[in-house]
């Protein structure tokens, strides 16, 4: 069994890799976590190239951070991790789906929310789109308000 776990540093995605740790020591299952950062070229910022460029070098060493910590934790609980960092999609849920459907993997573990600090909605977009497209289930963890 494979199990995907998308992460972002949020609480949601922190308590969706507990719960994927646990499912996948039951389960013996290998366990993949990716963090996808959104393309700067798809949204309008008025900075120079050389400002979007640094932005986007953050943006990928703090993905970095993000999936070397979720996957140290992972290693910790003595779980079969795979980790990768996603710096380029256009479309995070459409990242998450596309790299669901090229491993084959039989279980999404994600969070119900992320970072934004909309509180409005009880699921966020991205898990709303990947729960709608996803090839396979999707286990959405829920966290108390």
């Amino acid at each position: 069994m494979k199990i995907l776990v998308p992460v972002d540093g949020s609480k949601y995605s922190t308590e969706a890799l507990y719960t994927a740790i646990d499912y996948a020591r039951t389960k013996g299952a290998q366990m993949y976590v990716i963090t996808i950062t959104p393309a700067l070229q798809t949204i309008d910022l008025e900075i120079s190239a050389g400002e979007r460029e640094r932005l986007m070098k953050r943006l990928e060493q703090g993905g970095e951070a993000v999936v070397n910590k979720a996957c140290d934790i992972a290693s910790g609980e003595n779980v079969k991790v795979s980790c990768k960092a996603e710096v380029t999609a256009t479309s995070v849920p459409d990242a998450i789906i596309d790299f669901a459907e090229k491993e084959r993997i039989d279980l999404i573990v994600i969070g119900s929310r992320g970072l934004s600090p909309s509180s409005r909605f009880r699921m966020g977009s991205v898990t709303s789109k990947v729960v709608r497209h996803s090839p396979c289930s999707v286990y959405v963890v829920k966290m108390p308000e």
